[in-house]
């Protein structure tokens, strides 16, 4: 098994003593809350694990900085240990017990539905069979819909939008590109992949039926070095825009293939936003790449404006730089939650406090849905433009382009009816 503290950079407990040495001296006499980040430190998509570790330690610090988790007895500071599983998930599920063995009652996971589904069934087998070592699972990007539906389940809480309330997001913009006449569907051979093109497919058929679908296409998932004969195929295809969940090197590789196949097309996406996608497709994405995110820096306000930039003089490598705002709030939910429990241990007394989390950060408010542990937030499309244009004050990862905010949703309108059935423990 591969658990490793990353050596270069500080437990988030420690890391918060330059930012309030008088809070942490407190907060460090006590034990620290091991909070357990399972994720793909290596392999294809380890930029996507780095992206997550940056937030979540970022967050961390933030609530040491206030002195850690106020609880009887003292408050107590937050230590995340990463866990690679190099995005495989026998490597996860042998990582949780590792995680579990070592003292963590919290776990977090999300970049891979495949890797969430195995933690889901795998955390409430074990929840079952010892009460006295439960845990609860936090999922920040693993966005199957099922999850919190017909395979909802107690000890799991969902902090991003599943896939089709983004997809919902993405077709109000859809619907007012009145100049689109066909789209290629395509993406990653697996269940969240699959997930995409057939809620894509079942909206388009509901709210654009105008649309013709030009063709529809999975590939296998961070092993395609070459997108250019799937945009051969695209382009040949005639279709007006791409619609695609794909995400890591999967995503920056396709849409590289499409500025160098001369594909003039416009993208629909869920993640060109980051991760090396602006500066692969260049000046060719401006005015035709659309992302939908729970936040993205342009959000036209100042208190988004000084959260970025304080998270840009935390990270300031170019290449660092990709937000997630729903994991921050997520660390404050936490936070909340075993506070409220009173408890930074007792699983069950943390999962019913954070069925009842509420958290506001950079001028944005969340609340857990209790009725399915769907996190409920504002989610926003944005455009891809020159950095400078109206609207676009910062770029992404130094690349020259930023997304300007062209649809800014509400948690309610966003929000979307659920199948949960849940069942909750009685100890």
């Amino acid at each position: 098994m591969n658990v490793h503290p990353s050596r270069r950079t500080v437990l988030a407990a420690l890391a918060a003593a330059c930012m309030a040495p008088a809070a942490f001296g407190q907060a460090a006499a006590a034990q620290p809350i091991r909070l357990a980040l399972i994720e793909a430190f290596s392999g294809a998509f380890a930029n996507t694990g780095e992206a997550v570790w940056r937030n979540v330690l970022m967050a961390a610090e933030r609530v040491n900085a206030r002195g850690g988790v106020p609880l009887p007895g003292g408050a107590r500071p937050l230590e995340i240990v990463r866990y690679d599983s190099a995005g495989q998930a026998e490597q996860a599920l042998a990582l949780l017990r590792a995680a579990i063995d070592s003292g963590a009652r919290v776990i977090m996971q999300g970049n891979s539905s495949a890797v969430a589904a195995a933690l889901m069934q795998a955390v409430e087998r074990h929840n079952a069979r010892q009460p006295d070592k439960r845990v609860v699972f936090l999922n920040y990007a693993a966005t199957e819909p099922a999850f919190t539906n017909e395979q909802c389940n107690f000890w799991h809480f969902r902090f991003d939008a599943h896939t089709d309330m983004r997809l919902a997001a993405l077709m109000e913009q859809i619907e007012a590109d009145a100049a689109l006449k066909s789209i290629y569907l395509i993406g990653q051979d697996y269940s969240f992949g699959r997930g995409v093109l057939e809620g894509a497919q079942a909206l388009l058929a509901k709210r654009r039926p105008d649309v013709t679908i030009a063709g529809r296409e999975l590939h296998p998932i961070g092993r395609v070095k070459d997108f250019l004969p799937y945009m051969a195929r695209i382009k040949a295809s005639g279709a007006g825009a791409v619609l695609t969940g794909n995400w890591g090197n999967d995503l920056t590789l396709l849409i590289r293939a499409a500025s160098e196949a001369g594909f003039d097309g416009r993208f629909y996406t869920f993640y060109a936003n980051a991760l090396g996608a602006p500066a692969a497709i260049g000046a060719a994405g401006v005015g035709r790449v659309f992302a939908v995110a729970d936040w993205m820096p342009n959000v036209p306000t100042t208190e988004s404006a000084a959260f970025y930039q304080a998270f840009r003089q935390r990270w300031p490598e170019p290449q660092d730089d990709y937000v997630h705002l729903r994991m921050q709030l997520m660390i404050e939910a936490l936070a909340q939650a075993m506070q409220r429990a009173g408890s930074a241990d007792d699983a069950r007394a943390i999962a019913l406090a954070l069925e009842g989390a509420d958290v506001s950060l950079a001028g944005r408010r969340g609340f857990m849905r209790a009725a399915d542990h769907q996190f409920q937030q504002p989610l926003v499309v944005g455009l891809m433009q020159r950095q400078g244009e109206e609207g676009v004050p910062f770029d992404v990862e130094g690349s020259g382009y930023g997304f300007r905010i062209v649809r800014d949703i509400s948690a309610e309108a966003a929000a979307m009816p659920h199948t949960c059935n849940m069942s909750r423990p009685k100890t």
